[in-house]
């Protein structure tokens, strides 16, 4: 047989069997059987994951070296809720100062000075190289290398000096130590932030005569924000948790204090969950507000984000309710 474009088409030969079709069958597809994927090891490994935490949590609550009722005493004594609060005020500083220099570190990098770059470049490399706490220690005892400080012509005589042995305290050391460290990673993720964003935008916008500093805030940042943020959350994380290795310099955040208490009544465990409670806590709070920023600056990109936690929460109750006055089942 031929076809319309003139190629031979071969028939089946006579006795072969054509396989069966709606066609062949009368069936419809509804009619169809449909056998279901059986995923066994799946299931076999949900079945040991659940086993594995019913174990846990039966250890957590029959286990007396929990010690719950410590654990429960301690959580909002009035030593922990302070040093919580300065666990928070060095999280707040850090971030704050952090990520103001690091923005100028970022803006430094990209510049067309070759000054600038080498002068941010060397800044990051030095200041990711150096462990924190070696900065921290050399910002506590600052005085032993200068005892003053001054302010005058350079290389030339000094107009205003000020006594290095009660600048720096404790606290603030932390604080310029935390800052400085923090700006060296922050300059990074800005910077990749920015880089990520395609030239073009901007090209654009000169070539409709937009100002340099209304193309920077109004179409580079908004686009670069949707990359900075999740490294930049995670980041004000990471110096939320790392805080607590100023408890090197005797200062009464979180970590230290639980040391101090556990120092003096041997519970070790029970204050240790105190800790990681709080910890716990403010992480989730500082997880929760990077998902509305995240979604505030996604806008732009989704014309109809998906609904947060909270609407599918409301959108289940309404439906709750409606199949109850209808007395029908939900689906």
């Amino acid at each position: 047989m031929e076809t319309a474009t003139g190629t031979a088409q071969a028939a089946p030969p006579t006795g072969t069997p054509v396989p069966p079709g709606p066609a062949q069958d009368g069936g419809e597809p509804a009619t169809l059987k449909v056998v279901p994927a059986r995923h066994y090891w799946r299931w076999a490994a949900g079945v040991a994951a659940l086993v594995v935490v019913a174990q846990f949590v039966h250890g957590l609550v029959t286990n007396p070296g929990w010690d719950w009722h410590t654990f429960s005493l301690y959580l909002t004594a009035d030593s922990v809720l302070k040093a919580v609060w300065v666990t928070l005020q060095l999280t707040a500083y850090g971030t704050v100062l952090g990520f103001a220099l690091g923005i100028v570190l970022a803006f430094m990098r990209l510049s067309r000075s070759a000054i600038l770059q080498t002068v941010a470049w060397t800044y990051i490399w030095a200041f990711r190289s150096i462990p924190l706490i070696v900065q921290l220690l050399f910002w506590f005892n600052l005085a032993y290398l200068y005892k003053e400080l001054g302010v005058g012509i350079p290389f030339g005589p000094v107009l205003w000096s000020f006594d290095t042995l009660n600048l720096v305290g404790a606290l603030s050391a932390a604080v310029i130590g935390l800052a400085l460290h923090q700006a060296a990673y922050a300059a990074e993720i800005v910077r990749g932030g920015i880089i990520s964003v395609d030239g073009g935008q901007l090209e654009a916008a000169a070539a409709l005569g937009i100002p340099r500093l209304r193309q920077l805030r109004r179409i580079l940042l908004p686009q670069a924000m949707r990359g900075i943020l999740p490294n930049a959350a995670n980041e004000v994380i990471s110096l939320f948790k790392g805080t607590s290795i100023v408890s090197v310099m005797a200062i009464g955040e979180l970590f230290y204090q639980v040391q101090v208490i556990y120092g003096r009544n041997g519970r070790v465990v029970p204050l240790l969950m105190v800790a990681t409670a709080w910890y716990i806590l403010l992480t989730t709070l500082l997880s929760v507000v990077q998902y509305y920023v995240e979604r505030h600056f996604a806008r732009g990109a989704e014309r109809t984000p998906p609904p947060t936690p909270l609407q599918r929460a409301r959108t289940f109750v309404h439906k709750l309710r409606a199949t109850a006055a209808t007395g029908g089942f939900p689906r």
